[in-house]
This record gives C-alpha cells, sequence and structure tokens, in this order.
C-alpha cells in the first residue's frame, strides 16, 4: 500500500484520486482562511453524474451558513483551474457525527473510538461486518477490540469504516 500518508482506504480509481488531491491543494488555503479545515475530499461518479463533495469542519461544528460560505469562496477557483473536465455538482457539507475514515490520518485520529466496519466479502468466520474500538492499524491490517477479543481485518476487503456515535 506504499507510505503515503494520505492513503486512501479504498481503492480507487486513479484519476478520482488525483482530482481529490489537486482540488484539496487548490482550496485548502482558502477554506482554512476562512476559519474551517477540509476534513475530506470526494470525487465520484454516481450514475451518469459526477459529485464534487468537500467536507468541512471546525470547533463549533458546521451548518448551512458555513457550507454556502466556503461554497461561495471556492466556486469561481475550481472554475477558473478547470481540474474537472466532466460536468459535476459541487456539494460543501460537514463530515457528519458517524464519520466515514477514509484515510489514514482519520484511523489515527480515531483510536480508542468505536467503529463500524463492513467488508466486501465475508471473511474466514464469515461475518461481513464487524463493531469495536479501534486499536490500532498498520499497512495491511486494522486491530479492533470486541468483546475484549482482538480482531484483525485485512485493510483490503474494508468497503466502509466509519466512527459510530453512541446516543
Amino acid at each position: 500500500m506504499g507510505t503515503n500518508p494520505t492513503l486512501y482506504i479504498l481503492k480507487r480509481g486513479e484519476k478520482l484520486a488525483n482530482i481529490e488531491e489537486k482540488v484539496e491543494e487548490l482550496v485548502k488555503p482558502i477554506i482554512e482562511n476562512l476559519g474551517y479545515k477540509i476534513y475530506d475530499i470526494q470525487y465520484e461518479k454516481e450514475a451518469k453524474n459526477y459529485y464534487l463533495r468537500i467536507f468541512i469542519d471546525n470547533e463549533k461544528g458546521i451548518d448551512l451558513n458555513d457550507c454556502e460560505k466556503v461554497n461561495n469562496a471556492i466556486t469561481d477557483i475550481l472554475d477558473k483551474e478547470n481540474y474537472i473536465k466532466e460536468q459535476y455538482f459541487l456539494e460543501i457539507s460537514s463530515p457528519g457525527i458517524e464519520r466515514v475514515l477514509r484515510k489514514d490520518k482519520h484511523l489515527e485520529q480515531n483510536i480508542g473510538k468505536e467503529v463500524k466496519i463492513k467488508l466486501f466479502k465475508k471473511d474466514e468466520k464469515g461475518n461481513k461486518e464487524y463493531d469495536g474500538s479501534l486499536e490500532k492499524v498498520n499497512e495491511e491490517k486494522i486491530f479492533i477490540n470486541q468483546e475484549n477479543a482482538e480482531i484483525e481485518i485485512e485493510r483490503k476487503n474494508i468497503a466502509l469504516i466509519k466512527t459510530i456515535y453512541n446516543w
């Protein structure tokens, strides 16, 4: 998997990941200047449409006015730089309470927290889903604690991992 600290858990099309990196480099200073930080950027094709989703955060949380402020600040520069040749929809939002953990930095920031892991296919135990406390990660595996037992999960089999908020 390499040593890139922003490596995505999910294997993604190189073109899509490259666009995400270019967009982040372009808009990060603008977004930070407004008092926010970028949690994640996703460029995805869903059915016939492309979506550029930018997830922002700060200590106070994010509301609709924050999303509108960021949208207005970055739309013109995105259009000017024209990294994305296809027509796309721009969405600015909060990462939410239950956050998808796509990058190594997301995993590292959530060590000790409760997570839900969904697998692409059943593992050798016949499970396709796990809940537990995220204990540690390395390039090949993710380790969770489930009912005082450590479970190793191969990263290449993870379809989704997200934090769980206990209401």
